[in-house]
């Protein structure tokens, strides 16, 4: 778990002096692979996805694919934290892959500011797909100006998990706004139970993540259409006193992860929870290694999926509206590919394709093309109805009702981000090194004053934008 200068035709300069400067894994170690001349009918595609199942599921439709078009494809599975390292030095090469898949917000605005992505070949994956069968938001956070930055796949939400028991017990209200949250994890924070967990691990992307999810809802944003620092702004103090809050007084001891955090809603010891829909199928017992220990999953591992509720969307008092944080991934065709190929590739990986793709991890692949012209929601519609799990498969749909995943399925059309809205895409990835909003989180998480985390935070800001 835990992003712009427009750019117009095909891009084969490759600045990688600044690609180096706005990413967040070091260099020295990197070894690019040999550049290699292939053949128009043979393509090389890295995807962001490592797990060995996931590898072979995705080579089974690769396999697929090349029956149907000759296009033979060297599938290369690249490790998230890996995939920056790797980029600089094929790009420095001059052996980027042609299509790379999976890429994250921030990961697209890299490629973008650096020239490495191939606008006019997506235009004509676009053309040929319909961009009406696509989500317009995720066409919006991954376009800059007139151009399509790439072809946006899948997508996650950041959401709140609470225990339903605990709550219709209490009488309370579902955790939709500030002031509920804190009303119940002030109602339920006992010694064998806390209020709330969420991230707050100081240098961590989760913790970013679940910041910014709370933050959107509060109308706090990261910079301005002028591109000025706005942390500092009421809204960003508000979020950071309402999160502080909640962590100092009513969460579990100590900095949480990804995987603390999980863990502590999993054994029953928390109310609350924020993570990805990436939870809903280990919430529901069905991958072995994350499965929930609390004592009523001993007779039942679906109990906590069967007695959580789920809110996509958080709304404090600063807001017009609610907000939700989503992450888009996408396919990316690069400024060296085999054009006819690639776009070849990406046509199938969108349509025939599309639906083994999605069903690899659907809890986490929401689909943000719907459909196709003549069957506008067949994707969406097959979506809740995929497998979903790693040891044990079954549908989410056994074990949610059908309100929580309408509001999953529904939440890319409401997603928000900071900076790409604003024209300031290229400022997500130039954070990724210093995580200078984790660390405030962390500030305030131990009892630390909002507002100077807030300042802290905005001068880092201030000094990394100063620094491109």
């Amino acid at each position: 778990m835990p992003d712009v200068q427009r750019r117009t035709g095909r891009r084969r300069r490759t600045a990688v002096v600044g690609l180096a400067g706005v990413i967040s894994v070091g260099v020295l170690g990197a070894c690019a692979v040999e550049p290699q001349a292939q053949p128009p009918d043979q393509i090389t595609v890295w995807i962001q996805e490592d797990l060995p199942d996931r590898v072979a599921a995705t080579q089974k439709i690769v396999d697929r694919f090349t029956a149907a078009s000759g296009v033979s494809v060297e599938l290369v599975p690249v490790a998230e934290d890996q995939f920056n390292q790797l980029l600089i030095s094929n790009a420095a090469a001059g052996s980027l892959p042609d299509v790379v898949g999976g890429i994250s917000l921030p990961q697209v605005r890299t490629l973008s500011a650096n020239e490495l992505l191939d606008t006019d070949a997506v235009a004509r994956v676009m053309d040929s797909l319909d961009e009406s069968t696509f989500t317009p938001r995720a066409l919006e956070l991954t376009r800059d100006g007139e151009d399509q930055l790439v072809v946006p796949s899948e997508s996650w939400a950041q959401i709140l998990v609470y225990r339903k028991d605990l709550f219709d017990k209490a009488g309370l209200q579902p955790p939709t706004t500030y002031e509920s949250i804190t009303a119940a994890a002030k109602a339920l924070d006992s010694d064998e139970v806390a209020g709330f967990v969420g991230g707050t691990a100081p240098g961590d992307a989760f913790t970013v993540q679940t910041f910014e999810h709370v933050a959107l809802g509060n109308g706090c944003e990261l910079v301005d259409e002028a591109g000025e620092v706005t942390l500092e702004s009421k809204a960003c103090e508000g979020a950071f006193r309402f999160f502080g809050d909640l962590v100092d007084n009513y969460s579990v001891p100590g900095a949480q992860d990804v995987d603390t955090s999980r863990a502590a809603y999993f054994a029953g010891q928390a109310a609350m929870l924020i993570w990805s829909t990436f939870v809903l199928d280990e919430m529901a017992g069905l991958r072995d290694d994350a499965k929930p220990s609390c004592p009523q999953c001993r007779q039942d591992p679906a109990f906590l999926a069967k007695n959580s509720g789920v809110v996509t969307a958080i709304a404090g008092p600063e807001a017009s509206e609610p907000a939700v944080f989503g992450e888009i991934t996408s396919w990316g065709i690069t400024a060296e590919s085999s054009t006819d190929a690639a776009t070849q590739f990406v046509e199938y990986m969108m349509s025939d394709g599309y639906p083994p793709w999605i069903g690899i991890a659907p809890e986490g692949k929401v689909p943000v093309r719907t459909g196709t012209p003549d069957k506008p929601t067949t994707f969406s519609d097959q979506w809740a109805t995929l497998p979903a799990g790693v040891d044990t498969k079954a549908p989410l749909s056994d074990f949610y009702a059908k309100d929580v995943l309408d509001q999953v399925a529904a939440g890319p059309a409401d997603f928000s981000r900071w900076a790409i809205p604003q024209g300031q895409g290229a400022l997500l990835g130039a954070l990724q090194g210093e995580q200078p909003v984790a660390e405030a989180v962390n500030e305030v998480s131990t009892g630390g004053e909002p507002a100077d985390a807030a300042r802290s935070a905005a001068d880092t800001v201030r000094a990394i934008v100063e620094s491109q």
